[in-house]
This record gives C-alpha cells, structure tokens and sequence, in this order.
C-alpha cells in the first residue's frame, strides 16, 4: 500500500521558527512531478521556491495561502498517489503529531485515537457533545474541528477563505449569530455589515458615507474588504449620490494602527541589539569623484554594461578591504574572524524592508561583472525571491542614500560585521584654486566601527585607500 505523505513547514537556518504559505502553485487535486514547484514560503526576510522531491497527488491543503505564519514542522498539506480515500486523508490529517523537519513523510494512515466514553453531566451543567460532520466542503482542520465540538451547521455558512474555504473565523461568527447594531464614535454600523469581513478603518469610512458592505468584494487577505475597496465605492465629487464627506470635526485625528509586520520585528530586535550591544564610533570623510564619473562613462561603453556609481564604491570598497584585512571581520562572541577575499552587503529597499544581499568576492570581479550580479540580487529582492544563501555571511556592508539627496548619515553595522560605510549624494561644492574658484563633485562617506574589533587608526587607514581609489579610479583596474 501506497504512503500517505506529511508536507510540513520546513525549516531553513538555526534562527527560523515560523513561515508563512505565500502562494501555492498547486491545488488540491493536482499531480506533480519531482522537481515541480509546490509552492513559496516566506520567512522572516526571503521568499523560497518549494520543489517536490518526489512525484505525488495533492490531496488536501491544510494551510491555504496568505494566513498566517506557522510553526517549523506544522503540516501544510497532505499527498499520496491518489489511491487512498477521503476518510483516510482526514485520518492522517486528524492523527498527524508535528515534527521539524521539512517534507516528513507518514507511513500509511494514521491511527485514530479512540473518543473518551461519554459521561453523565451534573443537573447543573450539561457537556456539549461532539458530532461528526462528512462535508465536500473546502473547510480548515480548525474549522471542522470547532463547528463538529459546538454543532454548527456548516451549510448555512459562506466561507470567506480561497475558493470559498471556510475558516476558522467563519465558524466563530457563526456561533456569535446575528449583532444587533451598534455604535462606533457616532456612527451606526448596519447588523449586516457586523458579519462582512473588513478592516476597522474601511467600516468607519463606509457608515460616513453611508456604503453598505454586504455584497461588497474584498481585495485584501481571504476576501477582507479595504480601505481601498470603500473609497472605489464613493461616489464622485458633485455627483449628488450617496452622502458626502462628513462634516469636518477639529480635534479628531485618529491614527491607523499598523502592527510590525515579521520582517519589520526582525529588524527591529537587530538593529536594537546592534546600538545597545555594539560599541560604534564614526569616522567621515569626503571624496572628489570628477574623474570617477568619467571612468564609469568609458568602462560602460568598452564593457557594455551600466555599472552605477554604487557599484563603483562597492568595487573601491572590496579592494580597500583586501589591502586592510583588520576591517574586512566579523564579530563571533570572543573571536575575530578575518577574511582574504570581500563579501560585500549591499543594503536594498524592498516590498519585505530592507534587505542586504551579499556581493559575493566583489574584489576579484570586473565592474561589468560586480554591476550583473548587484543587478541579479537587487531584482531578487524587489520580487521577492532572496534566499538565505543570498543574505547570509556577509563581511562588509554599504549603504547608499545619496539618490534620495541626503548629504550624510550614520549607518548601524550589520552584525556580525565589524563596520558599514555609508554614502551620502554627489554634490558640486565650489574650491580654491591657484586662479581663484573651481567647481567639483564630491560624496561624502561616513564609516561605522565595531571599537571592540576595529582600532581607529585601521578604520581611519581603510578610508584613506578607499579615498584614493576613488579619486583615482585607474587604480581599480591595477
């Protein structure tokens, strides 16, 4: 006989404790191949294709996409070769206990555990019994395991999951049954609107306008219905429907909560243990760039390619690293570890937050070279496709704000790395000359040191070969 098989969350690198299902490529129902993606999970800061190790049949999807972040080891889904029945999928569903890991496999059906023999109440207090629903329904393990425990009858319930899926939500609105209205500040909110799912602020935005939100299709997460999906409701100004803006109110400036979503509590824990932990100091300079701009103008006509200025100073970057190795460390507790070649982070804005890819031996690549791979990892990161091998094990960091026009600013280092530079704008600023006044282009750097592994006079040496390359641009080419 066949296996009935566990596809669990999986677990990648010693700190993942959770992940979220971000979107399956399958359905239940669907047969895949080795090799085949099943789906993409998203941790704390990357996006990771999910490939089949086996050939299979997608039976149930216990965890549909978007919800929320699950335990290493929770089961997402269940597959065999589709010769098992529906009750042996449930079996196995009901009696699988979690593992870490990541494919688990379970061998046959699961064993169910016997039911408790009934007791008898006290007058009292009377003990609910449990009833067994046989449902074709999509519903979640959750779900069915709630309305079977309270007796709900599930047919009256419109699941508000994918492709209709009841959750666990819909049952519990069941059993709230219907609300009567009630009042939110000074505004009703109408009993059928109370069952709808919806944001707070869209419900508010829709009892000013007067917008009924039963029959309304929510865009967000599981069919929410958004802010946004209100205001596409609204009739235009002047048109004359509906009931207009409400009056304006002084002292009324109620703010949208925003909860730190995973990526941003992650950074948030390290950066904060970065400044309360990690003794910086700063160390700043400036750098005339006239003739680098002009070498960047020359090499992308003879290469062919369009390294950017930043690639340029991550290229000065790794080689002033590798001629001072004493900045080019990463902090491990007691130990220093020193590096030959330069693993350079770069620092990228994306859809999770902000994200640092590792240019891997950026020192040892051409530009045209150093400027595809930070092009790669850049497009990675704003498609959410970074992989841990991408950001892990990086020995320098660079930070660039220059392109928003911020002038300077300090960077907080990136741990375990010992430093971070961070570049401010090119700017013309007018100089002496033996003729008078002169106009050049400069960029301003500040260097952010770890003191416990980085003296001053090492930092202060590093900035001045990465100065000299930079103003002398052929250098890079030696």
């Amino acid at each position: 006989m066949s296996r009935i098989r566990a596809f669990t969350m999986p677990k990648w690198g010693i700190e993942m404790t959770e992940g979220t299902i971000a979107e399956w490529m399958v359905k239940e129902g669907d047969s895949f191949k080795r090799g085949d993606t099943l789906c993409l999970i998203e941790t704390a800061k990357i996006t990771n294709e999910v490939e089949a190790e086996y050939d299979a049949t997608v039976r149930r999807i216990v965890v549909a996409g978007g919800e929320d972040a699950e335990p290493v080891g929770a089961l997402l889904a269940v597959f065999d070769d589709g010769s098992h029945s529906d009750a042996d999928i449930a079996a196995f569903v009901e009696g699988f206990k979690p593992a870490e890991g990541g494919l688990a496999q379970g061998a046959g059906k699961a064993k169910k555990e016997p039911e408790p023999e009934p007791t008898i109440a006290a007058p009292a207090e009377v003990e609910k019994r449990r009833i067994k629903i046989d449902t074709n329904r999509p519903i979640s393990p959750e779900a069915l395991r709630l309305a079977e425990e309270e007796g709900v009858d599930i047919a009256a319930i419109e699941g508000s999951g994918r492709n209709g899926r009841i959750t666990h939500q819909d049952v519990v609105r069941a059993l709230r049954g219907p609300a009567s209205p009630r009042l939110r500040g000074t505004l009703a909110v109408e009993e059928d609107d109370l069952a709808v799912l919806a944001s707070p602020l869209a419900r508010r935005i829709a009892a000013m306008n007067g917008i009924a939100l039963a029959g309304v299709t929510g865009t967000g997460a599981r069919g929410r219905i958004s802010k946004a999906d209100v205001i596409a409701l609204m009739p235009e100004p002047g048109g004359g429907a509906g009931v207009g803006m409400p009056e304006f109110r002084p002292g009324e400036n109620r703010p949208e909560v925003i909860p730190f979503d995973r990526v941003r509590k992650v950074v948030a824990q390290r950066l904060s243990a970065a400044k309360q932990e990690i003794p910086h100091f700063y160390l700043r300079t400036s750098a005339r760039v006239d003739a680098l701009l002009e070498m960047r103008k020359t090499a992308n006509l003879v290469l062919g390619c369009k390294a950017s200025v930043n690639d340029w100073l991550v290229k000065a970057s790794a080689m002033a690293l590798t001629r001072h190795p004493e900045v080019n460390v990463q902090v491990h507790g007691q130990e220093i570890h020193r590096f030959p070649q330069a693993d350079v982070s770069i620092a990228v804005a994306s859809p999770k937050g902000l994200v640092t890819p590792v240019v891997r031996q950026a020192n040892r690549m051409r530009i045209d070279q150093l400027a595809a791979e930070t092009r790669r990892l850049i497009d990675k990161a704003q498609g959410k496709g970074l992989s841990m091998e991408d950001m892990e094990g990086g020995t320098f960091s660079v930070s660039n704000l220059g392109m928003f026009g911020i002038e300077n600013f300090d960077a907080i280092i990136n741990p375990p790395q010992g430093a971070i530079l961070a570049v401010g704008t090119a700017a013309r600023v007018p100089v002496e000359t033996e003729g008078g006044i002169a106009f050049e282009t400069r960029i301003s750097f500040t260097l952010s040191v770890d003191h416990r592994a980085i003296d001053g006079a090492a930092g202060a040496q590093f900035l001045a070969t990465l100065k000299d390359l930079i103003e002398n641009p052929e250098g890079m080419f030696a």
